[in-house]
């Protein structure tokens, strides 16, 4: 791939991916322009909901470093409300130590959501565990507040449908994304550098949680590369194994494209288009992400829309269904269709 048609691809990206993800309406984009200019200048407080995942320590030495660029500039992480998950170790390990590590960066604990509400303009929901999501993300969005929830959105499809269906309802704004999807070229492809993709193939690791469905753990990072190039689209998926025994979800797009996430050690992918292919996938730290937050919390406007990130999690949720019938083939929509219903959206 000629690399003067990444870099010419690249100064588009940004706008491409807010302006195509959210597909806000022209009256909308009109509305809110005097929020978004005023926002631009504005400082916010940020919050943090639960101290048990690394990002929450990343995110906030990022943004509380006083050498910060402009584009992270005047948001600040100002309080955090610690409490993880009582029956994930790696959650009740990890809380008491990552505590510490933000109060000496100048963060307050305090002992409830409530209570952080009170204290910040916009939060990040940051427990590790995806099962209480729904629960803690309910009050903040009562609250008018923004947030940004890490991943995964939900324990279950059902909670993520719930959680973008309370967000919609309040009229809050929402969104939730790996770092991953921020990767250049992975961006790159997305925007049209390769041109019409026809097949693209991540990989990432996937450690197993057995609370949750086997890919939003930590699968959900290659699932989140291999959406930003495919698009969504998504049509049906069968999962088996490669052939050295490795996890492979195979997804049909519409179109005759194809997907295929892989487990493998490391963060990689291919994605092959029109004119030709490129390396995707690539893992270039926690910043590109935490810009995008920011900018999400100045303009109000999701970089990844509802519809892409609910995909994403019915793709990861199919997985589990084709693993249970034995690697049949099972339909987004089928799984989709019952999680509404779970979720009292139908």
């Amino acid at each position: 791939m000629r690399t003067a048609v990444f870099f010419s691809a690249l100064v588009l990206v940004a706008a491409t991916l807010v302006g195509a993800a959210t597909a806000e309406p022209p009256s909308a984009k009109n509305a809110s322009n005097a929020t978004n200019a005023s926002n631009a200048s504005k400082t916010f407080r940020a919050g943090i909901i639960g101290l048990d995942t690394s990002h929450a320590i990343a995110f906030t030495k990022i943004l509380n470093d006083p050498n910060a660029p402009p584009e992270l500039a005047g948001c600040r992480v100002v309080a955090a409300y610690p409490k993880g998950s009582p029956d994930i170790e790696s959650s009740v390990s990890r809380v008491p130590d990552y505590t510490e590590q933000v109060k000496k960066m100048g963060v307050e604990i305090v002992e409830s959501i409530d209570a952080l509400l009170g204290k910040v303009d916009v939060v990040l929901l940051e427990t590790n565990d995806g099962r209480p999501h729904l629960e803690q993300v309910l009050p903040v969005l009562k609250a008018g507040k923004p947030v940004f929830i890490d991943k995964p959105v939900a324990g279950t499809l059902a909670d993520a449908v719930a959680i973008y269906a309370a967000a919609e309802k309040a009229g809050v704004p929402l969104f939730s994304s790996s770092s991953l999807r921020f990767g250049k070229t992975t961006l790159a492809a997305r925007a049209g550098a390769l041109g019409k993709i026809t097949r693209c193939e991540t990989s990432s690791p996937a450690h197993l949680e057995k609370t949750h469905p086997d890919l939003f753990w930590y699968g959900i990072h290659g699932v989140e590369s291999l959406f930003t190039v495919m698009g969504t689209g998504c049509q049906s998926v069968k999962r088996g194994k490669s052939a050295d025994g490795a996890l492979e979800v195979v997804g049909q797009w519409a179109g005759g494209r194809v997907g295929l996430f892989r487990e493998g050690k490391g963060y990689s992918g291919v994605a092959t288009g029109e004119k030709g292919e490129s390396k995707v996938g690539a893992y270039e730290g926690y910043q590109p992400l935490v810009v995008e937050i920011v900018r999400f919390f100045r303009s109000g406007q999701p970089p990844v829309s509802a519809a892409e990130t609910l995909e994403i999690y019915a793709f990861m949720e199919a997985a589990d269904e084709s693993k249970r019938r034995d690697g049949a083939e099972v339909t987004l929509a089928e799984v989709l269709a019952k999680a509404r219903k779970a979720a009292g959206q139908e």
